[in-house]
C-alpha cells in the first residue's frame, strides 16, 4: 500500500520543477523583450513629439501593432490548432489500415527513448507556449510589412493600365507586393503547421521512419494541410500570371513572346492541377492511403517543372529564337515605352546640336556667366585644401563638399561649400571624457565657401566665408553658425545644461556659449532621464550634476538617421548638402519614392527598384534639427498615397521659403540612374533597340587620386554647371553629363537637367551629327598628353619635387560649340596643400595650358577675333610716328592684360580691339610707303 502511494508523489516534484522551469524562463524572456521595447517606444514617441510628427508616429505605430498583432495571432492559432489536433488524434493505432503494415503496437519493444516526452511534458503547456513564441517570431518579422499594408489600402489610382492585363498599374504598385506578402506567409504557415504537428506524431509513435509507417490520423491530417497547401498553390501561380511581367529574357524585361502565347496558358494548367490535386487531398481524408497524395505531389511539381521550365525554354530556344526580332517586337516596344516612363526618360527633350567650330572671343563674352563659373576645384583637391586652412583644430570636420548657386547681387555665381561640424570622436584620447563628449563639445561651427573658379597668386580658394566666427567677404553673412545637426554628428548631446557649451577657440582660451533654440527632448524629471538611461545603457544621464531641469537631449543628429526614422519609406539621395539663407543654416536633403512593381520595366542595375521619382525635398534646420517635407511631385501616385496615410507630414512646395526654393536641384542619384537607363532607351525604335545599333556610354577619363578604377581609368561623373543653353536668354544652372558611343571616345550627345525655378526638373538631350567628329573627354586627354610644351613641363615639375594633379576635365557647351577645361594642381611631395597652379583649356585643334582661365581662353580665342573698323576706334596720327603708335599699342596689350587678370572680359575685348586697330594702320602706312 505504501509503494503504491509513493509512486505518484514522487513524480509530481519533477513535473512541477520542469513546468516551472518553462514558465519562468519564459516570463524572463518576455520581460526584457517587453523591457527594452516600452523603453523604445517611450524614447521615440518623446522624439517625434518633440518635433512635431506626432502623428506620424502613432499611424506607424498603429499600422505596426495592427500587423503584429493580426500576424500573430492567425500564426499562433494555425500552429496550437494543427499541435492540438495532432495531440488529440496521436496514439490511436488501432485503426491502421494493412495497407500500411501491421500495427505500430508492438508487445516485446525495446524501451522508448521518447517516453518522457510523452508521459512527462505538460503538453498542452507546451503547445501554447511554443506556438506563441514561433509566432511571435513570425509577427516581429512581419512588421516590415506596414508600409505595404498601408500603401494597400490607401492606395492612389496610377491613371494608365499596363498592355498585357489592362489593369491600372496601381495594381501593381499597391496592391500585388500586399498579396504576395499574404501568399508567402500562408505557405509558412501551411509548413510551420505540419512540422508541428508532424513533430507531435512522432514523438507518440504515429510515424515511423524506419518502418515507413502512418497512423490514419496522420494521413488524415497531412492530407487536409497538402489540400491547404495545393490551394494556396493555385493562388501562387494566379499571381505568377502578374510576376511574368518582370521577367528577363535577355531580350525583352516583361512578358515577352513566350510568356505570353507558352508559359501564360500553362500557367493556368498550373492552376487547374494545384485544383486537382487539393480535391485529391481532401479525398484522402477517407482514403488514408499514402498512394494519393504522392501522386498529387508528383503531378503538381512534375507538372511545374515540365509546363513551366522545359516547355517554355524549349519553345524559345527553338521557335522563338531564329526569328527573335519578328516575335519579339511588339514587347520590345513595350519595355520601351513603361520603361521610360517608370523613369521619366519620355520628358527627356531632345534637340541638335550641331557642334560648330566658330566659337569667338566675342560669343565668350556673350557667356560671360558661363564662364565665370567653370569649376576649377575638385572637390578632393579642394576638400585637402580646406582641412590645412580651415579645420582649425583636429576636432572639426569639413566632410563634405557641395556645388550651390548664390546670387550676389547681380551675379549669379557657382560656390563650393562645406560645412564645419565637430566630431568628439577626434578629441585627444586623454580628453575623451564623457562630460566632453556629451556636454561640452556638442556642436560645430560656420561653413567654408569659396568660387568655383577664382583663386589666388598663390594657387589658393579665394574664400567667401571663412574662419570661426565665419567670416563674410563676398558670401553671404550667417547669424546663427552653430551646427548641431549634420552628417557626422552621431553622439547625443545634452545642451541647456547646469554649465555652457565650448563654441569656438579663441586664441590661447575658448569661447563658451548655451544654447537658445528649441531642438532636442526636455530631460525635466527623474523618469525622463531614467528612460534615456536605458535607452543608451548609460548612467551617467542618472548621476550627471550637469544636468538641470531646463536640458534638453538631442538625439538623432545624424540628418540623413533623422530623416529615416521619420520617413523610412523614402529613399534618400547620397549627397544632402548645405544651405545658408538668411542668415541660418539648412540642410537640404533630396528624397525619393521608389518601387521595383512597375511593369515591363528595366530594373536599375545595383538597386532593388524598377521606378523612382524624386518627389519630396527635406529641409533640416541646422541649429534646431526640425525637418520639413516638401512634396515636389503631387502626380507622382506613391507620393499621393503617402499624402493620404499621413497628412500631416508633407507640405506642398510653395510653403518652403523662398529664399530656400532657390538653392533646390536636380538630385545626384536620380539624374544617374535616368542617364544610365536613357543610355540605351533613348532607342525608341524596336529594331534599333534590339541591335544595340546607337548604344551610348559615359566618357572615359583618367582615374584621380581617391578615385577607384580599372587600369587608372574611370568613367565620367555627373557635374554640376551654370551655363546658357543655346538660344536661351540668361544662364540657368545644371546637372550634365556627356555621352559617347559604345567603345568609342568620340562625342555624341550631353544630357542635362534644369535645377532652376520655373523650369525645374525638365530634361535636354543635345545630340551632336552622327556623320561629324566631336572629340570626347578621353580624346582630348589624349592630346593632352600629346602636347610636348605641357607633358615636358608636367615632367619638370614631377622631377622638382612636387606632385602634379590633373583635375577632371569638364566639358562646356557653348552657344553651338563645346569648350573643354581642365585645371592642374601642384602639391609638396610630402605636403598634403594642392594649389591650382594651371588650367588646360581645347578648343577644336588648340591645346593651351595658361596660369588662369582668362590667359587660357586669351590664348584659344583673341587671334581669331576680328578687329573693328580703324575709324571707329583709332586716331589718325598726325605726325605719322610708327614708334609712337607701337608704344599706343603695347600701352594697350597692357592694359588688356590687366582686366583679363580682373576678370573684365568686356573692358578685356575693348582694349585688343583697340591695339588692333593701331596695328593694322601701322601695316597699312608700311605698306603705303
Amino acid at each position: 500500500m505504501t509503494i503504491g502511494i509513493s509512486g505518484p508523489e514522487r513524480k509530481a516534484p519533477g513535473r512541477s520543477a520542469v513546468v516551472g522551469f518553462i514558465m519562468a524562463a519564459i516570463i524572463a524572456a518576455i520581460g526584457l523583450i517587453l523591457l527594452a521595447l516600452v523603453a523604445d517606444f517611450l524614447v521615440d514617441w518623446m522624439w517625434f513629439s518633440s518635433i512635431g510628427y506626432r502623428q506620424v508616429f502613432w499611424t506607424t505605430i498603429g499600422a505596426k501593432a495592427a500587423v503584429f498583432l493580426v500576424v500573430f495571432a492567425a500564426t499562433a492559432a494555425v500552429l496550437w490548432t494543427n499541435a492540438r489536433l495532432a495531440l488529440g488524434l496521436s496514439g490511436r493505432r488501432s485503426r491502421l489500415p494493412a495497407a500500411f503494415g501491421p500495427p505500430l503496437a508492438a508487445t516485446a519493444a525495446a524501451p522508448d527513448p521518447l517516453e518522457f516526452l510523452r508521459e512527462r511534458l505538460p503538453w498542452r503547456i507546451v503547445i501554447a507556449a511554443s506556438s506563441g513564441l514561433f509566432a511571435l517570431f513570425v509577427a516581429w518579422g512581419e512588421v516590415g510589412n506596414w508600409s505595404t499594408l498601408l500603401r494597400f489600402i490607401y492606395q492612389v489610382p496610377y491613371g494608365a493600365n499596363d498592355p498585357l492585363y489592362d489593369k491600372d498599374i496601381g495594381f501593381y504598385l499597391f496592391s500585388l507586393p500586399a498579396l504576395v506578402a499574404m501568399k508567402n506567409w500562408a505557405l509558412l504557415m501551411l509548413v510551420m503547421g505540419a512540422l508541428f504537428a508532424g513533430s507531435i506524431y512522432w514523438i507518440y509513435g504515429d510515424i515511423e521512419d524506419r518502418a515507413q509507417r502512418i497512423s490514419p490520423a496522420a494521413i488524415s491530417h497531412g492530407s487536409a494541410l497538402l489540400g491547404l497547401f495545393f490551394g494556396v498553390k493555385a493562388w501562387s501561380y494566379s499571381l505568377d500570371r502578374y510576376l511574368l511581367l518582370y521577367g528577363d529574357n535577355g531580350v525583352v524585361v516583361g512578358a515577352g513572346f513566350t510568356d505570353v502565347n507558352v508559359e501564360l496558358p500553362l500557367l493556368w494548367l498550373l492552376i487547374a492541377l494545384s485544383i486537382v490535386a487539393a480535391l485529391a487531398a481532401c479525398a484522402n481524408l477517407w482514403v488514408r492511403t499514402y498512394r494519393l497524395p504522392t501522386a498529387a505531389l508528383v503531378l503538381l511539381f512534375g507538372g511545374a517543372l515540365l509546363l513551366s521550365g522545359i516547355i517554355p525554354a524549349v519553345f524559345q530556344r527553338f521557335y522563338v529564337g531564329p526569328n527573335e526580332l519578328e516575335w519579339e517586337r511588339p514587347y520590345i516596344e513595350r519595355n520601351i515605352t513603361l520603361t521610360r516612363e517608370a523613369y521619366n526618360l519620355n520628358r527627356i527633350v531632345p534637340k541638335p546640336f550641331p557642334a560648330e567650330q566658330n566659337l569667338t572671343f566675342r560669343a565668350l563674352e556673350a557667356n560671360k556667366a558661363t564662364i565665370e563659373n567653370i569649376r576649377l576645384w575638385d572637390w578632393q583637391p579642394l576638400a585637402d585644401t580646406y582641412a590645412q586652412l580651415q579645420e582649425i583644430r583636429t576636432y572639426y570636420k569639413l566632410r563634405d563638399l557641395d556645388v550651390d548657386r548664390y546670387w550676389f547681387g547681380d551675379t549669379y555665381q557657382s560656390v563650393m561649400i562645406s560645412g564645419r561640424e565637430l566630431n568628439s570622436a577626434l578629441l585627444p584620447s586623454n580628453a575623451q571624457t564623457w562630460v566632453n563628449r556629451h556636454i561640452l563639445f556638442t556642436h560645430g561651427n560656420g561653413v567654408v565657401m569659396s568660387p568655383v573658379t577664382q583663386k589666388s597668386g598663390e594657387g589658393l580658394p579665394l574664400l567667401y566665408l571663412h574662419d570661426i566666427p565665419p567670416v563674410a567677404h563676398g558670401g553671404p553673412a550667417i547669424r546663427e553658425p552653430r551646427i548641431y545637426y549634420g552628417q557626422q554628428t552621431e553622439d547625443y548631446v545634452i545642451v541647456k545644461g547646469t554649465v555652457p557649451e565650448f563654441d569656438y577657440p579663441k586664441g590661447k582660451d575658448n569661447v563658451y556659449a548655451s544654447y537658445d533654440g528649441s531642438g532636442g527632448v526636455p530631460l525635466s524629471g527623474m523618469v525622463r532621464r531614467l528612460i534615456f538611461a536605458d535607452h543608451f545603457n548609460d548612467v551617467n544621464l542618472l548621476l550627471s550634476d550637469y544636468i538641470g531641469d531646463e536640458s534638453r537631449i538631442m538625439i538623432r543628429r545624424n540628418i540623413q538617421k533623422r530623416v529615416g526614422t521619420i520617413a523610412p519609406f523614402l529613399a534618400l539621395d547620397h549627397d544632402p548638402y548645405l544651405v545658408v539663407s538668411e542668415g541660418r543654416m539648412f540642410w537640404m536633403q533630396d528624397a525619393y519614392t521608389t518601387s521595383e512593381y512597375f511593369p515591363y520595366a528595366q530594373p536599375v542595375p545595383g538597386h532593388n527598384l524598377n521606378y523612382i521619382r524624386n518627389s519630396v525635398k527635406v529641409v533640416i534646420d541646422a541649429y534646431n534639427g526640425t525637418v520639413d517635407f516638401y512634396l515636389m511631385d503631387s502626380a507622382d501616385p506613391i507620393a499621393a498615397t503617402y499624402h493620404r496615410i499621413f497628412p500631416d507630414l508633407f507640405k506642398p512646395f510653395a510653403a518652403m521659403p523662398s529664399d530656400l526654393q532657390k538653392h533646390i536641384r536636380y538630385p545626384e542619384d536620380l539624374f544617374l540612374i535616368q542617364a544610365r537607363l536613357f543610355q540605351t532607351y533613348h532607342m525608341e525604335a524596336a529594331d534599333v533597340f534590339y541591335n544595340r545599333e546607337d548604344l551610348w556610354q559615359f566618357p572615359r577619363q583618367p582615374a584621380g587620386d581617391g578615385v577607384s578604377s580599372i587600369d587608372g581609368i574611370t568613367t565620367m561623373a555627373p557635374y554640376y554647371i551654370i551655363m546658357r543653353l543655346p538660344g536661351e536668354a540668361q544662364a540657368e544652372f545644371f546637372i550634365m553629363i556627356p555621352m559617347v558611343p559604345s567603345r568609342r571616345d568620340n562625342m555624341i550627345a550631353w544630357l542635362a537637367a534644369r535645377c532652376d525655378e520655373p523650369g525645374y526638373g525638365k530634361l535636354v538631350v543635345y545630340e551632336f551629327p552622327k556623320e561629324k567628329l566631336v572629340y570626347g573627354p578621353f580624346q582630348i586627354e589624349a592630346r593632352i598628353h600629346q602636347n610636348t610644351e605641357i607633358s615636358q613641363q608636367i615632367s619638370l615639375w614631377n622631377q622638382m619635387g612636387s606632385r602634379v594633379i590633373r583635375g577632371n576635365l569638364l566639358v562646356i557647351p557653348i552657344e553651338n560649340s563645346i569648350l573643354y577645361v581642365s585645371p592642374l594642381y601642384l602639391r609638396a611631395e610630402q605636403g598634403h596643400l594642392p594649389e591650382l597652379k594651371r588650367v588646360i583649356a581645347a578648343y577644336g585643334e588648340h591645346v593651351v595650358m595658361k596660369e588662369t582661365l582668362a590667359e587660357a581662353l586669351s590664348a584659344l580665342f583673341v587671334d581669331d577675333e576680328p578687329a573693328p573698323a580703324p575709324a571707329a576706334t583709332v586716331e589718325s596720327p598726325s605726325d605719322g610716328s610708327a614708334a609712337r603708335r607701337a608704344q599706343e599699342a603695347l600701352d594697350h596689350y597692357n592694359h588688356a592684360m590687366e582686366r583679363l587678370k580682373s576678370g573684365d572680359w568686356t573692358g578685356f575685348g575693348k582694349e585688343i580691339g583697340v591695339m588692333r586697330g593701331i596695328l593694322e594702320e601701322i601695316r597699312r602706312q608700311s605698306g603705303s610707303r
